[in-house]
């Protein structure tokens, strides 16, 4: 167990603070057909607009085949070999239609003491993008950097840290080319119960803003899990998830300004169908 890539670095709380949270209107359903391939089609409603979505996948050994169709007309294929040359490289291949300049190849390698992560676009003048991390599952530290080749400016670089023991979870980021810090912990207080509690504090440089969310989930019983969280500009979010069949879970969530008590709260619903 290496310490992973370094969009994992915070991810814990991330997941525990903002994973699920919507309030939006969304169904998703998934069928398989007797071939092996995998058919999901997702609705959105967005306030008075609806989107859909339609993603076909086929694996064939080590090859991962994704096909995507939004209602938007852009049709997105991604292609993944996974232990491609040696154990632990992951290659992606991907581009959009009719978006010519989407173009992009992307190699991930996992080792017990490293992460990298890299990609480059396929055209003329493209962005390139480099990350990695170095250390063990309970210590790493690592960066993020992008290119433009056709600018010769680094459009970002990010670094940032990860300390983890058995129940707690601690990360700092410097991002946005340095203009902002953020540091998380997550900690779970009750493995029986998947109790954990955790908070994220973002702080801006340039505008010496603050923002600071705590959250915390439990569960009532193994199929469903309580979720609430609340920041410092008084928005308050709450989110029950049932699994009622395996791998498929209906989502209610709401979300209210405290601070403004008279405006109309917001709800949010998610259905998850999976054979």
């Amino acid at each position: 167990m290496g310490p992973g890539l370094y969009s994992e670095i915070g991810k814990k709380a991330r997941d525990l603070l903002y994973k699920d949270y919507q309030t939006d209107h969304k169904f998703t359903v998934t069928t398989c057909t007797s071939n092996g391939v995998a058919i999901t089609a997702t609705g959105t409603r967005k306030n008075d607009l609806i989107f859909g979505e339609i993603v076909s996948q086929i694996k064939n050994k080590n090859i991962t085949f994704d096909v995507k169709t939004n209602s938007n007309s852009n049709v997105t294929t991604t292609v993944t070999v996974d232990e491609l040359a040696t154990p632990g490289l992951k290659t992606i291949f991907s581009f959009v239609i009719p978006d010519q300049r989407s173009g992009k190849v992307e190699l991930q390698y996992l080792h017990d003491y490293a992460g990298v992560n890299a990609s480059i676009g396929l055209t003329a003048n493209p962005v390139v993008n480099l990350s990695g991390v170095v250390g063990s599952k309970s210590l790493s530290v690592g960066a993020d950097v992008a290119f433009d080749t056709a600018t010769g400016n680094f459009i970002k670089y990010n670094a940032g840290l990860s300390i983890t023991n058995a129940d707690l979870i601690a990360a700092i980021t410097l991002n946005n080319k340095g203009d902002s810090l953020n540091a998380s912990y997550y900690h779970l207080v009750n493995p029986l119960f998947n109790t954990a509690v955790g908070a994220e504090l973002t702080h801006s440089f340039s505008s010496n803003e603050n923002t600071l969310t705590f959250g915390t989930q439990h569960a009532l019983d193994p199929l469903t899990t309580v979720k609430a969280r609340f920041n410092n500009y008084g928005i308050a979010s709450a989110l029950i998830q049932h699994e009622w069949k395996p791998k498929s879970f209906l989502t209610i969530s709401g979300e209210v300004d405290t601070k403004g008590i008279e405006k109309s709260s917001k709800m949010g619903l998610s259905l998850v169908l999976k054979p």
